[in-house]
């Protein structure tokens, strides 16, 4: 136990599907080892009930963390567990994230029982998203393949549900984040790993970020010890490329950033158009990164360069 976090009595708020609660267990585990008693408080939330319409029409990712939010403001909860690319980019008055931890496999994953990749995919194949990030980066590569007979369908449910799917025959693949399918212990499901040269990864996917209420100082300081700086740099980079874009799931936009050899965080990111008026844009840029702060320098920059090169923030389409 750190001499500056006194054990403590933690509840985390966490969502109920399969995965979320082994990412809470995860830190539950964690927090254990470090002497703190730690309960679970499992919630449906809104995102998990909505299942038959596109998260960019009814309200975005926040509709994931929104009952969680509500739990640690009314104190039902310590501290909330999410999937990082599911946190909106600007938290409510009152909340922080108290840390960020060590990053999984933050690529995408081609999971499919008979299509090895997309040039296996038969005549008029049908593959699953529920990302128009994944939708648009799947448009480019089948047209570059010729494959204009390939649909992109709508995916949604937890990521049981869309696997049940792709078996029944609804699906001949579907795309995933490689870190849940890893997490479960499900990656013989995986049939290829998409590099983020092929598909380049939504702004902190892969990482695991912890909510808390602003003024819990006990939190932040029991929380620190699970915070991975080189994670939480490289996420901070892309999530202020989303946040200055406009930060929507509506919008079709990636960011990625990773230490290059000689030390320097390189930061890549893509902005498409769902309805195909617009070319894929693609930049990148790199920086000296010591900082929080020196990370969303560059992802400002590397915004600025996005809209200079054609990108359109939905503000600016409407």
């Amino acid at each position: 136990m750190s001499s500056s976090a006194a054990p403590l009595a933690i509840t985390i708020a966490t969502r109920e599907s399969r995965l979320a609660l082994w990412q809470a267990e995860h830190v539950k585990a964690l927090l254990e080892g470090l002497g703190h008693r730690v309960t679970l408080l499992g919630m449906t939330t809104l995102g998990d009930q909505i299942l038959d319409r596109s998260l960019s029409k009814v309200g975005g990712k926040g509709l994931f963390v929104k009952e969680l939010e509500v739990a640690l403001e009314e104190g039902r909860a310590d501290i909330a567990v999410h999937s990082l690319k599911d946190v909106p980019m600007d938290l409510p008055a009152g909340f922080a994230l108290a840390c960020v931890m060590e990053r999984e496999d933050p690529r995408d994953a081609w999971v499919s029982p008979h299509c090895a990749g997309l040039a296996d995919l038969p005549a008029n194949g049908v593959v699953g998203t529920s990302s128009l990030r994944r939708l648009v980066l799947l448009r480019e590569a089948l047209d570059q393949a010729g494959r204009s007979d390939v649909r992109i369908e709508p995916l949604r449910g937890n990521l049981d549900t869309r696997l049940r799917k792709l078996d029944e025959g609804q699906y001949h693949a579907i795309v995933l984040a490689a870190a849940g399918l890893k997490r479960l212990g499900l990656s013989a499901r995986i049939r290829h790993i998409f590099e983020p040269t092929e598909s380049l990864p939504a702004a902190g996917q892969g990482a695991l970020g912890i909510e808390v209420r602003a003024d819990r100082s006990d939190l932040l300081a029991a929380l620190a010890p699970l915070a991975h700086a080189p994670t939480w740099q490289r996420v901070a980079a892309e999530r202020t490329v989303s946040r200055a874009m406009g930060g929507s799931c509506s919008m079709p936009l990636a960011a990625y950033a990773d230490w290059d050899v000689a030390g320097q965080l390189r930061l890549q990111a893509a902005w498409g158009d769902p309805d195909g008026r617009h070319a894929l844009v693609r930049v990148a840029g790199e920086a000296t990164v010591r900082s929080l702060a020196d990370a969303e320098a560059l992802g400002q920059r590397v915004a600025g360069d996005l809209r200079q090169a054609g990108a359109k923030p939905p503000l600016a389409e409407a």
